[in-house]
């Protein structure tokens, strides 16, 4: 990217403005083996991130693990901002080795990526200087558990934003809850689930644009549960709306719900309810 050599030569925060490349370099894509997480403070265009785009233009942060894909395009290569990249091996010794794997915006897509507010993005900023001047000015014994620190912190703040995201951005993530719903309602009133057996959380994230890991902690934040756990209440309202109308034997129902088994849906039903599909029938008579 026209850039000199990093100061260190597993960890480097670079200047999207200082770096000079083609992006048609780029248009194949390009497999990272580091840990990338940019903060963007002026976006123009699109950058294309495995088969979506970063969408936001005021600037924001996206998060890129070792393994996955990147492509970039003429138009989607305007940007500015600093990037901060991560080989594993700098972080192995240290439990945030362990601990990374556990921050799930590593997981979002490019549409889910972090938008900052202007107070957020000074908090960001302070950040990436530090780690700046730290990396420019004193490499020394001590520098690698300073950064760690300075990684950790900025992980942390990632997790209370993205937190903060869930919550402002109400308008979207109700929609998204909206869209769930009626993607869950015409799967099984339409059959589906008869063909193609009980709904998987990939199906309905990908039905509904969204990563997995993404789905369920906006779930978690809006309803109180994840993907699976959602979709689980809604298997059991359909079982019990079927049930109560009694025109269909337990075996039917299991079958109308995607069961290979009936007596798999026995037992899912009764763990769920602390009612077996017969008793619950029969809570309904009387």
């Amino acid at each position: 990217m026209g850039l000199p050599a990093p100061s260190h030569p597993l960890i480097s925060v670079i200047n999207y403005g200082d770096a000079v490349f083609d992006p048609a370099d780029f248009e194949q894509g390009i497999i990272l083996d580091f840990y990338k997480i940019s903060f963007k403070t002026r976006f123009s265009g699109k950058l294309r991130y495995g088969q979506g785009f970063y969408d936001f233009e005021d600037g924001g942060m996206s998060f890129v693990a070792p393994g996955q894909l990147l492509r970039m395009q003429d138009e989607e290569a305007n940007y500015e901002g600093l990037s901060l990249h991560i080989h594993p091996d700098f972080i192995r010794p240290y439990t945030l080795n362990t601990v990374i794997k556990q921050y799930g915006f590593f997981s979002y897509s490019a549409a889910e990526a972090l938008y900052l507010s202007e107070k957020e993005k000074a908090t960001i900023l302070s950040v990436y200087s530090y780690l700046q001047e730290e990396l420019n000015e004193r490499i020394d014994k001590f520098s690698q558990d300073v950064i760690i620190s300075q990684i950790e912190l900025l992980l942390n703040y990632s997790n209370r934003f993205y937190d903060r995201q869930f919550i402002t951005r109400k308008a979207v993530n109700n929609d998204i809850l909206v869209r769930l719903e009626e993607l869950l309602e015409h799967y099984f009133n339409h059959k589906t689930s008869l063909e193609k057996g009980l709904p998987s959380v990939n199906f309905v994230a990908e039905q509904l644009h969204l990563t997995p890991r993404y789905l369920s902690d906006l779930l978690r934040n809006l309803v109180g549960s994840n993907t699976q756990q959602y979709i689980h209440r809604k298997v059991i309202e359909k079982a019990k709306e079927y049930l109560t109308k009694d025109v269909l034997t337990v075996a039917e129902v299991a079958y109308q719900l995607g069961f290979e088994h009936p007596q798999s849906f026995s037992k899912f039903f009764k763990t769920k309810t602390t009612l077996s599909p017969l008793d619950y029938k029969k809570t309904i008579r009387n």
